[in-house]
Parts: structure tokens; C-alpha cells; sequence
């Protein structure tokens, strides 16, 4: 569905939006990469990109770091999402080559179509409040970086990765 960049770019505003409070609290680089067990440097370039969108502001020294541009509520996955993935706006199928596209559609034309709508709903619709609001509000706590599953690893909303053969 997306990729690493997307995924880490998610998990850095996120967690600026559990602290939101109107942009008083700030937090650095550093900070959000070890919240969310992130390579730095990976997180530095990311929230570069992010402020350069105009999606989180950055000052400089001590008391610095980078909080929202604006209030989370205002800021959808979507917003995100462009800056990190070519969007697919082919209605071809994934088989082609005269599998489907020619005639009657293949057996996986229509659930594909249907999950790649709702996907985009879901994007467009959901916004980094809900972080907030599960923190804030709901007193959800963050794992510590450090923390062991105490359950089997979540399943992945990334494509597999493909390893040497």
C-alpha cells in the first residue's frame, strides 16, 4: 500500500500530534526517531521534507525541535501520503496483458477496484487527530522503543519486501 518513507513519515507526525498543544511543545528529531525506534537520520530527512510541505515547522537550538504547522485536525494521511508515493490513478488491472481489460473483467477486478476507493477514502478522510485524541483523550500510552510484543508482530500494511533468490 505504501512504502518505508510513507510509513516512517506517518509515525513522525503522529507522535508530534500526541503532544500537540497548539505548537508550544516541541520536539526534536532525536526525540520522535527514538519514541519510534527510527534510524535519526532517516527522521531529520523526513521532517525536512514534512516542513518544507508546509506540514510541520522547525526552529533551530535550544527550545527547538519541530512541532505541527497547524492544528492535526487540519491534516489528513493523504497530505503525507503525496509527498512520499507516486499515486496510481491507472484503472488498469495488475494482470494485463489481456487477462482483464478486454472483455468480461478478471475475478479480482472488482474487490481490487473497491479496496483501492476505500483506501483513498481513508486517506483523504482520516486525520493526525486521531493520534491526539488516543493519547489526549483516550489515555493510550506510547510503547517505550525498547518494548518486547507481547504478542505475535503485527501484520504489515507495507507490499513484502523481496529478498535475494
Amino acid at each position: 500500500m505504501y512504502g518505508k518513507q510513507t510509513e516512517r513519515a506517518i509515525a513522525a507526525m503522529s507522535r508530534l500530534a500526541e503532544v500537540w498543544d497548539g505548537g508550544r511543545t516541541r520536539l526534536s528529531a532525536t526525540d520522535i526517531a527514538e519514541q519510534r525506534g527510527l534510524p535519526g537520520p532517516m527522521v531529520a530527512k523526513l521532517l525536512t521534507a514534512l516542513s518544507q510541505a508546509g506540514l510541520v515547522t522547525g526552529s533551530p537550538g535550544p527550545g527547538g525541535g519541530y512541532s505541527l504547522a497547524r492544528s492535526p485536525d487540519r491534516i489528513a494521511l493523504q497530505d503525507v501520503f503525496v509527498l512520499f508515493e507516486r499515486e496510481d490513478t491507472s484503472t488498469n488491472c495488475p494482470f494485463g496483458g489481456g487477462v482483464c481489460g478486454v472483455g468480461d473483467p478478471c475475478p479480482l477486478h472488482e474487490p481490487l477496484v473497491t479496496l483501492q476507493s476505500q483506501t483513498r477514502r481513508l486517506l483523504r478522510e482520516t486525520s493526525f487527530d486521531i493520534f491526539r485524541k488516543a493519547v489526549q483523550e483516550q489515555g493510550l500510552k506510547p510503547a517505550p522503543p525498547d518494548a518486547v510484543p507481547l504478542v505475535p508482530e503485527r501484520q504489515s500494511y507495507r507490499a513484502p519486501q523481496r529478498g535475494p533468490k
